[in-house]
């Protein structure tokens, strides 16, 4: 008999925490129907009370998601509740996530306040929220790291009080596996009303230990995991989601337990995480790297050819890597790219196919297949980018060994069209200056990587940036057959992306 281990994905939430990876509304609702469709049983969609864009953007998906929980974070105060409430209110099924610091280091340093001051904070949170809604989790933040006994104490008031989940989080990522199993297996033996709750946990990676930890876990008894697609989070991040299922998956020997995760749908949800964040995911990063699946050395190459399981522990497929054959090219139709897209899983309105249609034919002129990534790149700019206050009208760049590099620029900023000319060290140098001329940003450049989409020399260039302006970090993102190209649309996204981060201004603290 196998058990079920719920997964609780906190990608909109805590994976919205990694620097510069805030997501406006239409980008958390496309992901959260993506979440839905890959099996997620709860989708933390936000904390309410932080912002209004995070309120509106809980609110949204909560009246759009109906087939699984949408649960709302909240600090142990009536107002973080009531506020989460009033989003998720409309929400299939509803949940209330609250928490506070348990660890002697954040009660003393952070909350100034007592043992029983937090218990007391906690319990009638719980309660506050239990009025709204039977199904409430509460958290211990730095469980890891708090003792052991009054981490039980204050799950059996909080379970008493109403929850019907506790949260054991290794906020600061400090935990070894072996004893982050004897914590679990202790709270778990040692909470007298344990059978009342799901016990669940909440790991980071400051240690790169997130999902060993959180499999130790899931061994010690814990039933619930809380993870991000990609590992994404604060600092080094949070466990990932498709390791840990698939580790239960591809060891069932060790791991009885089942999912209900679509492993079919991991790897493209994996790369929609990485199209709206603008966070490349590293080429070795287990399951979803673009080398997870590759082998290069001929000892192996023999292998698999011979036999995949040789150096293969998982089929590609079963993570969803195409193996689809169908070729898109510059005389295909509509009807064929619609059918290939819903293959995909984007379930596109007759609006969007078009506006993906007119560019996915003016990039099929320029090459001759358009492949999956192409495809997605298309879908990011034409739907998925933010209202932009920037656009690119058009680009001329002049450089060469004997040439001064120069840049010209025509940008239009709502809707207004403007033109400039600039030098710089090189063309995307001459281009950025021209650029910031123009919308007068006082952003930084913090960082500028660029990377092939797909094989070949005909391939679109994927460029990522990182600006920063007075602490607030952005991320954008921009692809295109001509790399300066790319690098100019990168930078507008960036952008735009610190304007709506400075309308939408993000104030609560780290959590969890």
């Amino acid at each position: 008999m196998t058990d079920q281990v719920i997964i609780f994905d906190t990608t909109l939430r805590d994976g919205e925490q990694s620097p510069g990876a805030s997501m406006n509304t239409a980008e958390k609702l496309r992901l959260a129907i993506k979440l839905e469709k890959l099996g997620i049983d709860v989708i933390e969609a936000g904390f309410p009370a932080a912002s209004e864009g995070d309120f509106e953007a809980v609110s949204r998906i909560s009246e759009e998601i109906r087939g699984c929980e949408i649960a709302g974070l909240a600090r142990t105060s009536i107002e973080d509740i009531d506020r989460a409430w009033a989003a998720i209110s409309n929400a299939a099924k509803p949940r209330i996530h609250t928490f506070i610091a348990t660890s002697d280091i954040h009660m003393k340093y952070k909350l100034n306040m007592s043992r029983e001051d937090v218990i007391a904070s906690a319990v009638k949170a719980v309660k506050h929220a239990k009025s709204f809604t039977d199904n409430v989790e509460f958290s211990a933040e730095d469980g890891s790291r708090s003792d052991r006994d009054f981490l039980c104490d204050i799950f059996e008031a909080t379970i008493n009080a109403g929850a019907t989940t506790v949260n054991l989080p290794d906020t600061v990522g400090y935990a070894i596996p072996q004893e982050f199993a004897e914590l679990v297996g202790y709270v778990k033996k040692n909470t007298p009303n344990m059978n009342k709750a799901i016990l669940s946990v909440h790991c980071h990676n400051d240690l790169g230990l997130a999902t060993a930890n959180t499999l130790a876990a899931i061994t010690a008894g814990a039933r619930q995991v809380e993870v991000t697609l990609n590992g994404i989070g604060e600092r080094a991040g949070n466990t990932s989601l498709e390791e840990v299922v698939m580790s239960l998956k591809t060891r069932p020997n060790f791991f009885p337990m089942n999912t209900n995760i679509d492993t079919k749908r991991i790897h493209p949800t994996s790369r929609l995480v990485s199209m709206i964040t603008g966070i490349i995911v590293q080429p070795n990063k287990a399951i979803v790297g673009a080398n997870a699946f590759a082998h290069e050395a001929g000892i192996h190459q023999d292998g698999v050819l011979k036999n995949p399981m040789t150096y293969e522990i998982m089929q590609p497929e079963s993570v969803g890597l195409s193996s689809n054959k169908l070729v898109l090219g510059k005389h295909s139709g509509r009807h064929a790219l619609k059918s290939h897209l819903k293959e995909m899983g984007y379930d596109l309105s007759e609006d969007e196919l078009k506006t993906v249609f007119t560019q996915f034919k003016i990039l099929a002129d320029k090459k001759k297949h358009v492949h999956d990534e192409d495809l997605e790149a298309l879908i990011t700019e034409g739907i998925l980018q933010i209202t932009d206050i920037f656009s690119l009208e058009y680009l001329h760049v002049s450089s060469g060994t004997t040439v001064h590099p120069t840049a010209s620029v025509a940008l239009s900023i709502n809707g207004r069209s403007v033109k400039g000319t600039a030098y710089g060290n090189g063309p995307i140098d001459s281009a950025f200056n021209a650029i910031a001329d123009l919308t007068g940003t006082e952003s930084e450049l913090l960082r500028f990587s660029v990377s092939a989409l797909t094989g070949g020399t005909d391939a679109q260039g994927e460029v990522t940036v990182r600006l920063g302006e007075k602490g607030i970090i952005a991320l954008g993102r921009g692809a295109d057959a001509d790399i300066i190209t790319a690098s100019a649309k990168a930078y507008l996204n960036g952008l735009n992306r610190l304007e709506y981060l400075k309308k939408n201004p993000v104030t609560a603290s780290e959590v969890l």
